[in-house]
């Protein structure tokens, strides 16, 4: 059973009846931190709704190299691509923080959609959402300095945990920027002498949300406006999902 009443803004816009379409045959199950949800080439066997905690869309590039294209939390799904067609996943889907998901199996998500207005309509405000962030995240790699754009990394999983502690480790950072570890040692410095990041422990970074907004690029305000215009559309009222966790 969720707790306060959190749950995934794709789910909770669908009405009741396209809801009943995906219910029998969704389960809750646990997101655990830094666990691999896909690889690039694997088949998508299921579709996950996050409820809480936060997945980071991976880039692997040839060399070994990495790079992060997206971060979804509650408000996107991941796996939803495989209803253009069976295809090899494109990307690594990795866990950053802890949470829970209602899984679906992808086979029955495609049923119900095809049949649904509705979850047609809610895959496709996910799309948009995710295809801005793919946008404006290629233009800020290319454009804006690594540190800004560490930053708006940081805010990004901020505002999809809601929490000021990030359960995040420098390697992992790392991957995200697609740049050397040293190189996020020297950010993280920076970061806290101007007290952006107010504390470094063992796998957490604790930030100052209000300081790291100010050295963020402009980027990431542009990505939550846009993300909260697009959901404006739907004024579904929030739902509580009671299934049992895997």
């Amino acid at each position: 059973m969720l707790v306060g009443g959190v749950g995934n803004r794709l789910l909770s816009a669908l009405p009741t009846a396209d809801l009943d379409l995906l219910a029998p045959d969704l389960q809750m199950v646990t997101l655990d931190r830094e666990e691999v949800v896909s690889r690039v080439g694997d088949h998508t066997e299921h579709v996950l709704f996050p409820h809480s905690g936060a997945v980071s869309v991976m880039v692997d590039m040839a060399n070994g190299q990495t790079v992060a294209s997206a971060a979804i939390g509650r408000e996107g799904a991941v796996g939803t691509l495989s209803v253009l067609g069976p295809s090899p996943a494109a990307v690594t889907t990795i866990v950053r923080a802890a949470g829970t998901a209602s899984r679906i199996p992808a086979a029955r998500f495609h049923a119900a959609f095809s049949r649904s207005p509705a979850i047609r309509h809610v895959v496709q405000l996910h799309f948009k959402a995710v295809l801005i962030q793919f946008q404006l995240g290629g233009a800020c790699n290319a454009l804006h300095p690594v540190q800004a754009r560490m930053a708006r990394w940081l805010l990004q999983l901020h505002d999809r945990i809601n929490h000021d502690v990030l359960p995040l480790t420098q390697d992992a950072l790392s991957q995200m920027l697609g740049v050397r570890r040293t190189t996020v040692t020297l950010l993280v410095r920076n970061l806290r002498a101007s007290g952006a990041i107010r504390s470094v422990r063992r796998g957490e970074i604790e930030i100052d949300s209000s300081r790291l907004a100010a050295v963020a690029c402009e980027c990431h305000d542009t990505m939550r406006l846009e993300l909260d215009k697009i959901f404006s559309t739907s004024t579904a009222p929030s739902r509580v999902f009671d299934l049992p966790i895997r």
